[in-house]
């Protein structure tokens, strides 16, 4: 890896360059819903005003998504920003993978269909194309009917996030047709809400890997004759409950779960995306395992759709495999000698680490990188919408006073976690105590000479309400409020920098790019030219 070259152009600064990811903020599309508009947003008003900003796509193409259709999300999001560039991602990979049949041709699904026991798949049951689509896993059973597997069981986790709030029947009712017309033994044996069971990431909650880990596995949890009888059961138990949070339930038959998992069975996690797959991928693989009690680990052969760690190889089998992604800033900027910090809370300290660094665990160069992670609360993030905000500026203006750094990049969570639960106060809530951080990081730049670019990997919050898609009105409930939106948008997101000592080198910002031209702009603001085939800087100089 070559050093970056150094910029004769660049008059130099004070501080650091500090850039500040705001997680899921973006610009609303509708008035009504914005929660981002909606909140008092004093120091981001006032930081916009006062410099150059534009707006960039952070979704579909612009990220390497197959469509326009195709929402962002925090995985491809921090790829983008922290490569430069845009790579295929996920689920464009697994859908071309699938249509020209080298999934199948691969020795993970050999593996996976020649094993003479149940075939299992456990996953994301939506089509939010963010961790999972149906129709991958709807290819694979009609495959595996090919391929002469006799007995298929289906273990599903509702979305409810990256779709419809309480679209679980919309799914499931049309997938228990598709299931009936390949006329062999393939059933759903399993399931329960996203954020309930299974999809733990970054160590937050292992107890939810644990209540997965019963479900799918031990079948010993709540018995229902069929998932539909369990979701209309647990929305009348539980009213207002939206689907990410469905207890877990098996089908059962006579009393008996009809699809545990056992020894000399196979299972396939499909799900592409990594940080919400890793852990339930552990329990399956590990022989030294302490996260939980699993009671018992059956002998399988364990496939992930994916690899979802590249450097530490997990799974130990993938039936597609992951965009390769080299000449990360990061990387660049350890070559050159840049000091750098990287710093989030638990729920995202992976996307500011191994997302940015292109999926990759570790350092490039331990001696001048630091990564702190904060430890997030364990608790509905619409009780605490805060989050560790404020946490995690105290330690960046104290390393932005210290000197030590040239590059600071940190992400606060808020927009994005607390939008995805759908409460549009707390969303409101999470917004003004980071505009509140925004301010601190302010007057901490100032008193560095540093310069700070503000941005986001998606949106989210900017759209918390359903709209209808011919008028644009906001869909209501029954009772006549809004329906709440709790995915991702496809709005743009901010690009402001903020620059209190300019010298002058730049005064005009290009229009029309996509999150990927951040890493350009980034490297252009620590003086160095960006490499040539990075995307455009923001920056016209």
């Amino acid at each position: 890896m070559n050093a970056l070259k150094k910029n004769p152009a660049w008059k130099g600064r004070k501080g650091p360059v500090v850039l500040v990811i705001m997680d899921g903020v973006g610009y609303g599309k509708y008035k009504e819903g914005d929660a981002v508009s909606d909140s008092k947003m004093y120091n981001l008003t006032a930081l916009t005003e006062k410099s150059p900003h534009t707006r960039l796509k952070a979704h579909g193409t612009a990220v390497g998504l197959p469509s326009d259709e195709d929402m962002g999300n925090s995985e491809v999001g921090h790829n983008a920003m922290g490569c430069g560039r845009v790579f295929n991602q996920g689920a464009a990979l697994v859908s071309k993978s699938i249509e020209k049949g080298a999934m199948f041709e691969g020795a993970a699904w050999k593996e996976i269909v020649k094993t003479t026991g149940t075939l299992h798949f456990i996953g994301l049951f939506s089509d939010g194309n963010v961790h999972s689509h149906l129709d991958h896993l709807k290819a694979m059973i009609i495959q595996a009917k090919k391929e002469g597997v006799k007995c298929v069981r289906i273990h599903i986790l509702f979305d409810g996030r990256d779709v419809g709030e309480t679209s679980a029947l919309e799914y499931l009712d049309p997938f228990e047709g598709f299931l009936k017309d390949q006329n062999f033994d393939a059933k759903i044996a399993s399931g329960g809400g996203r954020m309930w069971i299974t999809m733990d990431r970054y160590g937050a909650d292992w107890a939810m890997v644990d209540r997965g880990w019963q479900t799918h596995v031990l079948g010993s949890v709540r018995q229902f004759g069929s998932a539909r009888e369990a979701v209309e059961t647990y929305r009348r138990e539980i009213p207002g409950i939206i689907d990410q949070d469905l207890k877990e339930f098996v089908v059962a038959k006579d009393g008996k779960p009809i699809g545990t998992i056992e020894d000399g069975d196979s299972v396939v996690y499909f799900n592409f995306r990594g940080d919400r797959a890793l852990e339930i991928t552990a329990a399956f693989e590990e022989e030294k395992f302490d996260k939980f009690d699993r009671k018992r680990r059956p002998k399988v052969c364990y496939a992930g759709m994916m690899e979802y760690d590249g450097d530490l190889h997990v799974p130990k089998r993938y039936l597609v495999s992951p965009p390769s992604i080299d000449r990360t800033m990061g990387e660049y900027l350890a070559a050159t000698g840049v000091r750098t910090l990287a710093i989030s809370e638990t729920q995202k300290y992976g996307h500011v680490t191994y997302f940015f660094n292109g999926n990759r665990t570790g350092k490039f160069n331990e001696k001048l990188e630091d990564y702190v992670e904060i430890k997030s609360d364990v608790i509905p993030f619409e009780q605490r919408p805060w989050m560790k905000c404020a946490e995690i500026t105290d330690q960046v203006i104290a390393a932005i006073g210290s000197g030590k750094y040239d590059f600071i990049r940190l992400n606060y969570p808020n927009g994005d976690m607390v939008g995805h639960t759908g409460i549009y106060q707390a969303v409101v809530c999470s917004m003004e105590a980071m505009d509140i951080q925004l301010g601190r990081l302010r007057k901490a730049v100032n008193e560095a000479g540093a310069v700070m670019v503000l941005t986001a990997d998606h949106g989210n919050s900017d759209d918390m309400f359903e709209h209808e898609k011919k008028s644009g009105a906001v869909s209501l409930k029954e009772d006549g409020t809004p329906k709440a939106k709790t995915s991702h948008s496809l709005n743009p997101v901010p690009c402001i920098i903020y620059d209190p000592e300019s010298k002058g080198e730049y005064t005009e910002v290009n229009e029309g790019l996509g999150i990927s031209s951040i890493a350009a702009t980034c490297i252009q603001l620590l003086g160095f030219i960006p490499p040539d085939d990075y995307d455009k800087s923001v920056l016209k100089m």
